[in-house]
């Protein structure tokens, strides 16, 4: 059995802005700014990077640890109602039939390998009617690292199902092409996110697509 694990934002779902937009909100809410996150990089970075990076630019220090836990508490608040009013929120093109199509074998496991926290990870999956595919993955709250956390993923999917063929990463940016060659596993990306296929292709992407629609994805995961 094969393990799949998909990143979500950029590769499955955009959010429309929901994640910054609970920043945005959390950091007002806590500490005063109006536009906290903005200016901030954060494609394919995981959540914990994101938060902490937030902090030093406003103010001008790290989260310690029950600061950290209560801007994740209100974060996670904040975000359920983002993504119930985001006008941008959106399934990407192929995502939904890839994913079931992938669900009904029986020769593959489905899990997640993103930089959100697992609570936030299945939020934007419920909201696209996805979350019951994803029984496992790494995620930021597991490690901000994310080869880390792709290691993880890989090892509580082979514990639950049992698989121990091999296993791909599908994700939009260099951070998901570089964190799967860490836990040494191949990268198929999409150009869906915020990165050009050239870019990712000189990341060192084995396959590189403008979408989950393109036939070679198929071709890459064998189905």
């Amino acid at each position: 059995m094969r393990l799949v694990l998909f990143d979500i934002d950029g590769t499955l779902i955009s959010s429309g802005g929901a994640g910054l937009g609970a920043l945005q909100r959390t950091f007002a809410e806590l500490y005063g700014f109006a536009d906290a996150a903005t200016g901030i990089e954060y494609h394919g970075l995981t959540d914990p990077i994101i938060v902490q990076s937030i902090a030093r630019a406003r103010l001008e220090r790290e989260l310690d640890e029950s600061e950290f836990a209560r801007v994740v508490e209100r974060y996670l608040d904040h975000l359920g109602d983002t993504l119930r009013e985001s006008p941008g929120f959106r399934t990407l093109p192929g995502a939904r039939e890839l994913v079931e199509e992938l669900t009904a074998r029986d020769d593959v496991a489905l899990g997640l390998v993103t930089g959100n926290f697992e609570p936030a990870a299945f939020a934007k999956l419920r909201r696209a009617n996805l979350a019951d595919h994803f029984r496992f993955g790494g995620f930021g709250s597991d490690s901000h690292d994310r080869a880390e956390l792709t290691r993880m993923a890989v090892e509580r999917g082979r514990a639950l199902s049992g698989a121990n063929g091999s296993a791909i990463v599908i994700g939009d940016t260099k951070h998901d092409v570089r964190s799967a060659a860490a836990a040494g596993l191949p990268c198929l990306a999409v150009a869906t996110g915020n990165a050009s296929l050239e870019d990712l292709r000189a990341e060192g992407a084995r396959w590189a697509v403008p979408g989950l629609e393109d036939p070679l994805v198929r071709e890459a995961l064998e189905i």
